[in-house]
């Protein structure tokens, strides 16, 4: 019976979607590429703030009968056992149901980008959040926003394939569900909008504007619309801007660029460890263990933490902020709360890495504004008791500036870090310390690490799109599409006689040398034997050993296409061959190939 609903279920949509694309070539005429992309980007933001709404629901459920009669004076052993039950099961969903990796959403929306030709497979619409859901209500220790950036790109993505439109076109699509996306789940149109730009890394022109603004506003409407209008955190400014606070504003950034520093090298290092380990269950049990243990000595790191973040954003004392220790074995000791805070800092690194590879899934947008939040009060905090100075800070503020920094550190996006803790807290009245603080943090992290936490793995591959026009090119420009086959081989022991056959039936200027192996031994130019190739007496005298020439280089089937242009230019050659990993012969690289490649995706990238 569930076979049978479910084939007309794929029938139902199937139907639907050769209507639409019916109806969509019969109005190709009237409705022009680009404004079908705009009527597509409002669809695309409605059903990207649905996504974000249910899943924020289904978490807060699910975290709310879990936990709702906790104690709060002590220790509760539940937290032991809720956030491996969380990530087991989302590992089970994930290995038997899904059958795909669904986790590290934003890295994944970059690579489709810029290697997969914007395509995000259909079951990314529905799965991270379904996965996630059930990961952070249990007490994974990461983000929603993540899962639901992912979620809007596919929607987009797959939006664009149905109605078969360009590459460039599925691009936009793409950003306008991720813009959607954050714009959507934090009430923040322009921070969707600059997010895009930032960390999708997606260009700006008049032709793509458009698209993003209507899916970020759309989104945020029907979010408001769901959930009312008030921001996320509440938040009241108690102190507007000071010039006397300036340097302790700067301070603040270079602390949040050196925490920043340390979450992204850590979460490295944790991945890595994770990666080693081949076995699912061995990762489960590594993984749910440190969370679980974490959890339980240090609460705070249950689920999102917006309840700390709410806490420090609107506590009025010590008397309030020491609820941060609730639950926990610190509770009731209030002069612990800096070194308890402290410790939640050095912690949460972990507690989110360990769940994502113990098999969850969830974001690092949540973490980043916590860890902010964080560092900003301890910051402040510290330097009140100092008298550092002897100038007052205000607790509240430091901790809104503290998520501006740290989010602007972890993703390299300063600009984002601003727009968005402006929204989300109303802070608007703070917009100065938010620059100083997003920027200062920026340059600190840029020091050592020259990309965000999102963009590292896929830049050690060099698959990352940027705003570099021609590297971006060249990353969109595979190997397989300049790579020329060859059917006319040569082999050392082979005649001048063989070669002058071969030459008779064939176009090439340059031929491969190969040993019995079909690895290069060198190769043979048209230019090297022309004197000898025509007199026939000189046939069984030369063999193709005497003839051959080294190749200037030998280009590698993985190398980037930067460093094969770099490569052409060193050796000012027009042909050059490409072996796989154990040096057998691939093909060949024409120099006229590569330019031509290249101009018809510059052509198609910079279309507006």
């Amino acid at each position: 019976m569930a076979t049978t609903n479910a084939l007309h279920r794929h029938h139902f949509l199937r139907n639907c979607a050769a209507g639409l694309l019916k109806w969509r070539r019969r109005h190709r005429e009237k409705i022009n590429d680009e404004r079908f992309v705009l009527l597509v980007s409002l669809v695309v933001g409605i059903f990207t703030a649905l996504a974000g709404w249910t899943l924020k629901w289904i978490i807060h459920t699910i975290e709310h009968l879990l936990t709702y009669s906790f104690s709060t004076t002590g220790a509760n052993w539940l937290y032991l056992i809720f956030p491996v039950v969380g990530i087991g099961l989302t590992m089970l969903f994930i290995r038997y149901v899904v059958r795909d990796d669904i986790s590290h959403g934003v890295t994944k929306i970059l690579f489709a980008i810029a290697r997969n030709k914007s395509k995000i497979k259909l079951h990314n619409t529905f799965t991270s959040v379904l996965a996630s859901a059930v990961t952070i209500g249990f007490g994974g220790s990461v983000g929603a926003e993540a899962p639901i950036v992912l979620t809007g790109s596919a929607i987009g993505s797959n939006l664009g394939r149905m109605f078969h439109l360009s590459s460039r076109h599925m691009m936009l699509l793409v950003g306008c569900g991720a813009a959607g996306a954050v714009a959507g789940i934090f009430k923040a149109p322009i921070a969707g909008l600059v997010f895009v730009l930032e960390v999708l890394m997606i260009d700006l022109t008049m032709g793509s504007l458009l698209p993003l603004l209507v899916s970020c506003v759309t989104a945020t409407a029907v979010t408001f619309a769901l959930s009312g209008t008030a921001s996320v955190f509440e938040f009241h400014l108690s102190d507007a801007f000071s010039v006397n606070r300036i340097p302790a504003y700067l301070s603040l950034g270079v602390l949040c660029g050196l925490v920043a520093l340390y979450f992204t090298r850590t979460m490295n290092w944790l991945e890595g460890i994770f990666r080693r380990i081949n076995v699912p269950h061995k990762k489960f049990l590594f993984g749910g263990a440190m969370l679980s243990i974490l959890i339980f000595l240090f609460p705070s790191l249950y689920g999102e933490g917006y309840t700390l973040i709410e806490l420090l954003l609107n506590g009025r004392g010590m008397e309030e902020w020491q609820e941060a220790m609730n639950g926990s074995f610190f509770a009731g000791h209030a002069r612990l709360l800096i070194p308890y805070l402290i410790l939640v800092i050095l912690m949460k690194v972990f507690a989110s890495t360990a769940t994502n590879g113990g098999g969850g899934c969830g974001g690092i947008f949540a973490p980043s504004l916590f860890l902010g939040c964080i560092a900003g009060f301890v910051f402040a905090r510290l330097w009140n008791i100092y008298g550092v100075l002897g100038i007052e800070v205000p607790e509240c503020n430091f901790a809104m500036l503290g998520m501006c920094g740290l989010m602007s550190g972890v993703m390299h996006a300063p600009l984002t870090g601003i727009f968005l803790i402006a929204e989300l807290t109303g802070g608007y009245g703070m917009f100065m310390p938010l620059m100083m603080v997003a920027v200062v943090a920026y340059l600190t992290i840029k020091l050592f690490e020259p990309h965000s936490i999102y963009a590292m793995r896929l830049a050690q591959r060099g698959e990352l799109l940027t705003h570099h026009t021609d590297r971006s090119v060249l990353t969109l420009m595979s190997m397989d599409s300049v790579i020329e086959k060859s059917d006319k081989i040569l082999y050392p022991d082979q005649t001048l006689g063989d070669v002058a056959n071969m030459v008779a039936t064939s176009k090439g200027y340059v031929f491969p040398v190969v040993n019995r192996q079909m690895q290069l031994v060198g190769i043979l130019r048209m230019d090297d034997i022309r004197h000898l190739v025509f007199r026939p007496e000189l046939f069984r005298r030369f063999r193709v050993s005497q003839l051959m020439a080294e190749s200037p280089a030998i280009l590698g089937v993985n190398d980037s296409m930067e460093s094969v242009i770099k490569t052409f230019d060193r050796t000012h050659a027009w042909n050059l061959p490409v072996a796989d990993q154990e040096g057998v012969f691939v093909g060949f690289i024409r120099k006229s190939t590569l330019l031509s490649v290249y101009r018809r995706i510059l052509s198609d990238f910079s279309q507006d």
